[in-house]
């Protein structure tokens, strides 16, 4: 078959056509493949006092970045928000929350609590307070996961009972997912005493890095729970 040069010119501008139809094509398709990566990635703020702010800790190795990085390992795209201040209380979470959710956000994390039973408060006043925080939560959407905490016998048996149990009732009020103890895993054996030359710092009440890497091995499967919800 013989191709004048016109037609050289026509079959070369086809190719160039079709070439540029199938790079569009492909193109499309690639971002396409992309989106559902970038739209999958969450946004958590850990929302709590110093076990969440990480104190005493390298900045890289507090809660809040060695639980992103857990996350990260199960294949959850994730951006961690630290709305941890050391010494809160829940009356001072309250009264902070509205302005700490500013963006919108795919989960919060609710660890507060421990300092109103360290200043021996009452614990109708943290479960008050959780209550609204929670209630918040709820009327913006946003899934939740409550940290529990357990009161010391040194306030006597009806103070343990009413803290304990403040935190069990609002989780199954507002029917989330629920961390029991946030120091359960750094137990010794007999599961009452903590475990202070392993998972502690030298103040035998803030977690180390060995005691907040177990704590987010034990805790991140109720977080992977409560984002499928």
């Amino acid at each position: 078959m013989i191709f004048s040069s016109s037609g050289y010119g026509l079959i070369y501008r086809y190719c160039n056509a079709l070439a540029l139809i199938l790079f569009f094509t492909m193109f499309h398709a690639d971002a396409q493949s992309q989106t559902p990566a970038e739209t999958s990635s969450k946004t958590i703020v850990a929302f709590g006092d110093s076990l969440t702010q990480g104190y005493g800790l390298p900045a890289e190795s507090g809660f809040v970045p060695q639980l992103g990085t857990w996350l990260a390992g199960q294949g959850v795209q994730v951006r961690m928000i630290n709305a941890g201040v050391s010494g809160d209380t829940t009356t001072g979470g309250l009264a902070r929350l509205d302005w700490t959710l500013v963006e919108p956000v795919d989960l919060v994390i609710v660890n507060l609590g421990s300092n109103d039973m360290l200043r021996g408060l009452d614990p109708g006043l943290a479960h008050e307070n959780l209550g609204q925080i929670l209630q918040k939560l709820e009327a913006r959407s946003i899934t939740m996961l409550l940290v529990g905490h357990l009161g010391p016998l040194n306030y006597g048996a009806d103070y343990k009972e009413r803290y304990d149990t403040a935190f069990q009732e609002l989780a199954a009020r507002y029917d989330v997912t629920f961390y029991p103890f946030f120091f359960k895993t750094l137990m010794a054996s007999d599961g009452v005493t903590p475990d202070l030359q392993n998972y502690f710092q030298a103040d035998g009440l803030h977690p180390n890095v060995e005691g907040v890497a177990a704590v987010v091995a034990d805790m991140g499967p109720y977080i992977l729970r409560a984002l499928e919800r």
